[in-house]
């Protein structure tokens, strides 16, 4: 089973894991074309008191949106793009996933590696939002060194009557502004399984052939649910 097809199962079958995943693996992928925004001013704001931040007002909006509970696409982009993207490096998170093939890749593919990247993860995630509820964000103590600036943020989103779900994110810092770059969901790194999958399909046909793949996958999913406002 591919990566893709990995978290698209994981996110049919268990909806109401991917809470918190759905936004951020969405908000990864939402910055393909975009711009990073920049971060809001927080003086001397720390990478888990960001993350506890950012993450309780994103829980609080998605649980009252619901447009967003539905799976909605453009709302979803919408608010990945408000909230979520000033805090994410998403070119790094592609060209990690890629590897050598970002490398080789010409301006242009490099945007469409990652306008397919983002494409696939939000629909990939986009039913998960349907089950948000009750849930909330706990925090794990932030082990770095001091002066840091590449850490691992770890949580754990908590809800009432199941096991905790392990969410933790690769930060590092840019210009003074924390970004995530990775992120991990029930020990699954999203970077580290997508990059097997795209060698693989840049082996067969380069740069050209993974995007081609990218873009297959993301009309597998069709019209209907979870593709309004593309």
């Amino acid at each position: 089973m591919t990566a893709y097809h990995h978290f698209r199962l994981a996110a049919t079958r268990a909806p109401r894991l991917p809470l918190r995943r759905r936004l951020m693996s969405a908000a990864l992928a939402a910055g393909a074309g975009l711009g990073f925004a920049p971060a809001p001013a927080f003086a001397e704001e720390s990478p888990d008191a960001l993350i506890e931040r950012v993450g309780n007002e994103l829980i609080q909006l998605i649980g009252n949106d619901e447009s967003i509970k539905r799976g909605d696409i453009g709302a979803v982009n919408r608010l990945v793009d408000e909230k979520v993207m000033p805090y994410v490096n998403f070119e790094r998170m592609t060209a990690l996933s890629a590897g050598r093939w970002w490398r080789e890749a010409t301006p242009e593919q490099r945007k469409q590696l990652m306008t397919e990247f983002r494409n696939m993860l939000l629909r990939t995630y986009s039913g998960a939002l349907e089950q948000v509820g009750n849930q909330t964000l706990r925090m794990k103590p932030l082990r770095a060194e001091p002066g840091a600036t590449d850490v691992i943020v770890r949580s754990e989103i908590v809800q009432p009557g199941r096991e905790p779900i392990q969410l933790d994110y690769r930060m590092h810092k840019v210009g003074g502004n924390w970004k995530i770059y990775d992120l991990n969901i029930l020990g699954i790194w999203i970077v580290e399984t997508y990059r097997s999958q795209f060698n693989q399909e840049a082996q067969r046909g380069g740069v050209d052939g993974l995007i081609r793949s990218l873009a297959d996958k993301n009309r597998e999913f069709g019209p209907g649910k979870g593709s309004q406002g593309t």
